[in-house]
């Protein structure tokens, strides 16, 4: 298990003096690479290998959104190796060691030359340690489309939106679609799910749609061709699912 321990900063909420659902992943995002850096496994040693873990898919679950200046602690750990697959659990907590969020991720190991899944070395999975998965409700990795969405304004892919695998970082796909809620609702669960990578000049086409409780927003291409799919749960005026 890897621990980073942070400060909400004020530069990170937004206008409730909290941090937005997106922030949470970056913690978690940056928890990781941290881990697999002190590893010696961090971004250059795959890189030199024309390797890289890709994210495949995201569930979040908030207990609560941490405020500004708030002291957080972050856990990650690899919790398990499977053929081409590897699978990362993640706790935030608050300074009394009560959950603010958790989650889990899948991620693919690729062969950057060959564009295609390949089996990580069983060294690299020495390194990691995987623990025990963490006690948690754990959804399906594929998310359930309807057939009806509305459509919503074209967004095009930023620069700054670019990370050193040169294609979109997963953390602006979720904030492009967090940006298409309503403002009055509380997101008590995330998932996403990722299928294909935008790079800098694309531009994504979001659409929307209700189900009950659930909230989905795909950002696609003009084929209508799903980049990432997130569907967000939100709770009720009590705070309840």
């Amino acid at each position: 298990m890897y621990t980073m321990s942070g400060r909400i900063r004020y530069s990170e909420t937004d206008m409730s003096g909290k941090l937005p659902v997106p922030g949470i992943l970056d913690y978690f995002q940056d928890c990781s690479v941290f881990q697999s850096e002190e590893l010696g496994l961090g971004v250059g040693y795959l890189a030199g290998k024309h390797r890289a873990w890709v994210l495949n898919s995201w569930q979040l679950e908030i207990v609560r959104l941490p405020e500004e200046c708030e002291p957080v602690t972050i856990e990650t750990w690899a919790s398990g190796f499977d053929k081409f697959h590897g699978t990362r659990n993640f706790t935030m907590k608050d300074q009394a060691g009560e959950m603010a969020a958790y989650a889990n991720s899948l991620w693919v190991y690729m062969d950057l030359e060959t564009g295609r899944p390949v089996r990580p070395p069983e060294e690299e999975i020495v390194k990691y340690a995987p623990e025990p998965p963490l006690e948690m409700d754990y959804q399906p990795r594929k998310i359930r489309t309807p057939k009806e969405w509305e459509e919503r304004e074209p967004v095009r892919v930023k620069r700054n939106w670019i990370d050193s695998n040169h294609h979109v970082n997963n953390s602006y796909y979720v904030k492009t679609a967090y940006n298409e809620l309503p403002q009055d609702v509380s997101v008590r669960r995330l998932r996403v799910e990722y299928r294909r990578q935008a790079v800098e000049g694309d531009i994504l086409y979001p659409k929307t749609a209700w189900e009950n409780d659930r909230m989905m927003v795909a950002l696609c291409d003009q084929k209508g061709r799903a980049y990432a799919v997130n569907e967000f749960l939100i709770s009720d005026q009590t705070g309840k699912l």
